[in-house]
């Protein structure tokens, strides 16, 4: 009898070798008079930047953020949180100049920042005509016909309620006592509403940058500001918090890296999907250059092109000589076959005659495991079994080779198989 390994996507010659020695120990262990042998193809095979990586923007290290950069991470917190910046008002207020306290404010006159809220307060009984009535259409208009057309009219009336009903909103206003302060307020609050009526509509929004900055400056003019000068205070505050706690400046600086670390184990993946047989003909001469019953063990990326090559060989009514057991540990074939991805076997049709038994192993925190039983129901060759590394992910992807409990079930297979 003879045990093959194949390994999965991302494995080179020096992880090859470590991990093959830790199969092939607890292997020959059990199964003393076996021939333990691996096949590896990750250096002949696997996916390499043939350009150096030259597809990559910014590639050479990570670089500094630039004004894209910062105004997009901006927008992610103000879509997490539309309420953002108008928190930061409320809680830091301005520094109050010897100009900005109104000495002369007379009775009955409104203070810039309530005023503000005043005018906010109107836009949203604009489109809540009474206190229970439903919402009414967007504003006609340029207005109207923005919000129309980037989807944003549906969630437009919601987000003026929820922004001009805010504690933070009261209080921003309660600090803007004067004019500088209370267009800062303006532009503030017409930011909150666009964020809120975008994090609304979510994926459904077709909104451009231009098309949202339209936006926040015509909600600014409407609130008696001017969006042409940005609130200086929240701005800054929350756009250094930003470019540290949002991830998207930091994928932005640390793209090549990233790309280049990923290669090998996404690279593969691709690689195979679109030059597959390359593998799968590597794997068959592998198989066949020996006589006897043999065990396939393939990894991941390995128990996928098992499956395709097995499943392709027995259409064709040449099943690959001497295979008596098939076992796939965290592999993705079956998820794959659900997606009609995967290239041996069509979605919806049933694993070919000449098909050996089949054995997958799972985790449950492996998420790149999957169930082969049930998207094979019914078939007798076919049989999941769990195991349970404790580990998450991604180590339990690699965590199978240590557990008894693994090398348990290969022996109990075996066994049901009859292979000697």
């Amino acid at each position: 009898m003879r045990f093959l390994f194949v390994h999965g996507t991302g494995v080179r010659r020096e992880r090859h070798e470590t991990l093959f020695a830790l199969v092939r120990t607890r292997l020959t262990a059990r199964f003393p008079d076996a021939d333990v042998d691996s096949c590896f193809w990750g250096d002949r095979f696997g996916a390499t930047l043939s350009a150096g990586g030259r597809s990559v923007p910014g590639l050479g290290g990570p670089g500094a953020v630039d004004a894209a950069d910062a105004e997009a991470a901006e927008w992610t917190l103000l879509l997490a949180d539309p309420l953002c910046e108008l928190r930061v008002l409320a809680e830091a207020g301005w520094d109050a100049g010897p100009d900005d306290a109104d000495a002369f404010a007379l009775p009955g006159v409104h203070p810039p920042g309530a005023e503000v809220l005043r005018l906010l307060a109107r836009l949203e009984e604009s489109t809540h005509p009474a206190p229970d009535a439903p919402a009414g259409p967007p504003p006609a208009g340029e207005l109207g016909a923005l919000l129309y057309g980037t989807g944003l009219g549906g969630g437009y009336a919601a987000a003026l309620e929820a922004v001009a009903g805010s504690a933070e909103a009261a209080r921003a206003a309660a600090r803007a006592t004067a004019q500088p302060q209370a267009r800062e307020l303006a532009t503030a609050l017409a930011r909150a509403v666009a964020a809120a009526a975008l994090a609304r509509a979510g994926a459904e929004a077709d909104c451009t940058g231009t098309e949202r900055d339209r936006l926040v400056e015509l909600l600014t003019t409407r609130l008696g500001g001017d969006a042409r000068v940005p609130g200086a205070r929240a701005a800054a505050v929350l756009g250094r918090l930003a470019q540290r706690v949002t991830t998207q400046p930091l994928l932005n600086a640390w793209r090549p890296s990233l790309t280049t670390g990923a290669t090998p184990a996404l690279g593969d993946i691709l690689r195979y999907q679109s030059r597959g047989a390359e593998l799968r003909d590597f794997l068959h001469a592998r198989i066949t250059a020996e006589p006897g019953p043999t065990v396939l063990i393939g990894h991941s990326l390995g128990g996928i092109a098992l499956v395709d090559l097995l499943a392709l060989a027995a259409a064709r009514g040449e099943p690959v000589p001497g295979v008596e057991l098939l076992v796939t540990v965290g592999s993705q074939a079956p998820f794959l076959y659900e997606l009609g991805a995967l290239t041996g076997i069509a979605a919806g049709t049933k694993l070919p005659y000449g098909f050996p038994r089949w054995l997958n192993v799972y985790d449950r925190q492996d998420v790149l495991s999957y169930l082969a039983g049930p998207v094979f129901p019914g078939d007798p060759r076919v049989s999941d079994h769990r195991i349970a590394s404790r580990q998450p992910f991604p180590a339990c992807h690699s965590a199978y080779w240590k557990q008894p409990a693994l090398y348990e079930r290969i022996e109990q297979a075996v066994a049901e198989a009859e292979i000697g």
